[in-house]
């Protein structure tokens, strides 16, 4: 695995940042179906604070910059969402030494997962952004290239229409939350394919 450099960082949270702006709409209409209806404004809150943050937050080793960008995350995105998009990437940051390889992060990215489902108190299954998350963590711990976890994740994305919540505010709906996507498993599905193109673009793996 290439290092990633403060440019890499830029570029990828960049990426990432359009995509949500790009789909903030789509976000808050799958979350008016189950939800409170503002999980796309809210994440675009919380990537526009850290792209306009980004000269400062791009400087730092790539752990820090990692952390940063999570606890921007946490201060700004608001509701279920921002405490557990942001511990993601704080303990990816906490957990990823300044030089890794690709066995260092598949375990940095683990911690950060299981570190989503503390939080959350939740677990795979319940129709929630751990639905994409750990489909993810399968296919990086088989060796699987960016595009590969972008099509998993957004395979696994498409698998929470049909579950039912038993988590989060979809969980009130009971049998009607049937038949919608989970709107976190979007959000990250989306994050999942912007870092995919970013990465494939830039040579790295």
């Amino acid at each position: 695995m290439p290092a990633l450099t403060s440019d890499d960082f830029r570029a990828l949270a960049c990426a990432m940042a359009a995509a949500i702006a790009a789909n903030a709409q789509r976000l808050t209409d799958l979350d008016s179906a189950i939800g409170d209806g503002d999980h796309g404004a809210n994440m675009k809150r919380g990537f526009d604070a850290v792209e306009g943050e980004l000269d400062q937050i791009a400087a730092k080793p790539l752990p820090d910059a990692l952390k940063a960008a999570g606890m921007k995350l946490v201060m700004t995105v608001g509701g279920a969402s921002g405490p557990l998009a942001g511990t993601f990437f704080m303990t990816l940051g906490k957990e990823l030494p300044e030089n890794f390889d690709r066995a260092g992060f598949v375990a940095a990215y683990e911690k950060a997962v299981d570190a989503v489902a503390a939080r959350g108190k939740s677990h795979a299954g319940q129709k929630t952004m751990l639905d994409v998350l750990y489909p993810m963590l399968d296919v990086l711990k088989q060796g699987g290239d960016p595009e590969a976890v972008a099509a998993r994740a957004e395979e696994a994305a498409e698998a929470t229409i049909p579950m039912l919540a038993t988590r989060g505010r979809a969980s009130f709906l009971g049998e009607r939350s049937i038949g919608h996507m989970d709107p976190g498993a979007a959000s990250v599905a989306l994050l999942a394919r912007a870092v995919a193109r970013t990465l494939t673009a830039q040579g790295g793996a």
